[in-house]
Formats: C-alpha cells, structure tokens, sequence
C-alpha cells in the first residue's frame, strides 16, 4: 500500500536489527486518513472470505480493526484482553502470547459470547514479526469452532519468521508493508508488498 510506505519511509525509525518504530503515525499518533485508507485495502482483500467480525489484540491493534470493520459494512469488533478482570468467569477462554517488542508473555482472553463458534473471523493487527499474536487469536478461534477468514497486517517484519510460517500455513495473509531489512537505522521495505 503505497500510503502506508511512504509514512514509513518518512517517519519510520529503524532501531538496532529488528525495531520499526511507526509510532508518530500509526500506534501512538494515529493518522486517521492513513488509519482508513488501510482498513478499505483490507475490506477489498477480505470482502470475499465474508467475515463476520474481526478480532484484534488490545491495544494497538484496535484502532485498525476498527478501520476494517467499518469498512466491511461496519461489522462488530473483539479484541482480546492482556490483563485478567474482577470480572473474568469461566466464560473466558485464553491463549498464551510471547510479545516480541515487550519481552513479555501475556494470556490473551476473550468472552465467549462474543466469539460465536461457526462465526467467520478477521484477525488484525499492527505488526507481525515471529507470529506469536496471531497464533495466539488463532488458537483463541480454534478453540471456540471459529474460522479464521484472514490476517490482515499493517507492518510485517518479513526478516522474521511470522509471515513465512502463515503462508506456508495456508492462511490468507494480507500485510500492507513489509520490511525486507534495516541498514543504520533506515527501513527498508519490500518491494512486491
């Protein structure tokens, strides 16, 4: 998506080998022209697969879930949870998730009811860089008789191994920029992305 490559290439911040810092414009300062610019390349991708919600990971991933969605004939959002509530039950169900930018395993979870077995689910997120996050809504799908329609990612890492072992998975993928490298803190984008 060209939008998309050029913020990167103009405000993106290659950090050491394996950072992409897009935080003035994608996850911490949100440029909503970009924002649903990227939702309707992901609704023309997906729109044949008829999802029937999309699904995200709090938080950086809401905001384009949201893009999508709306985009898709405004369909419901979930995102799931990192952090357990006074209100969690047995309702629940959860996934095990390593995040590579913080170095942390969380449990992702999500209500039930709000992910119906036999529903057709758009997965969305921000980055894909070893896969964890996806894998992880992916199990949180498999678990409740889901089908995963797609993923759909902003930025993927294509240095590292998420998108490969997805593809190869069989899974319809759909990431909008892919970063073949970074060379002394300029990001390097793939070209057939």
């Amino acid at each position: 998506m060209e939008r998309l490559r050029k913020a990167i290439e103009e405000f993106g911040i290659g950090i050491g080998q394996d950072v992409v810092k897009v935080d003035m414009f994608l996850n911490h300062r949100i440029d909503t022209e970009l924002l649903f610019l990227m939702g309707e390349a992901w609704a023309e991708e997906f729109r044949d697969e008829k999802p029937d919600l999309v699904l995200t990971v709090e938080a950086s991933g809401i905001a384009m879930a949201v893009a999508a969605a709306h985009a898709l004939g405004d369909l419901p959002v979930v995102f799931a949870k990192k952090s357990a509530t006074v209100v969690q039950n047995d309702e629940m169900v959860q996934a095990p998730v390593y995040s590579f930018t913080h170095k942390t395993r969380n449990m992702i979870r999500i209500d039930r009811k709000y992910l119906p077995e036999g529903s057709r689910v758009l997965i969305i997120d921000d980055f894909l860089a070893d896969g964890e996050a996806v894998r992880g809504m992916m199990s949180l799908c498999q678990k409740q008789k889901a089908v995963v329609a797609g993923v759909g990612i902003a930025v993927e890492k294509g240095f590292q191994p998420g998108g490969r072992k997805l593809r190869e998975a069989g899974v319809h993928l759909k990431s909008l920029a892919i970063v073949d490298r970074i060379e002394d803190g300029k990001i390097i984008l793939r070209e057939d992305a």
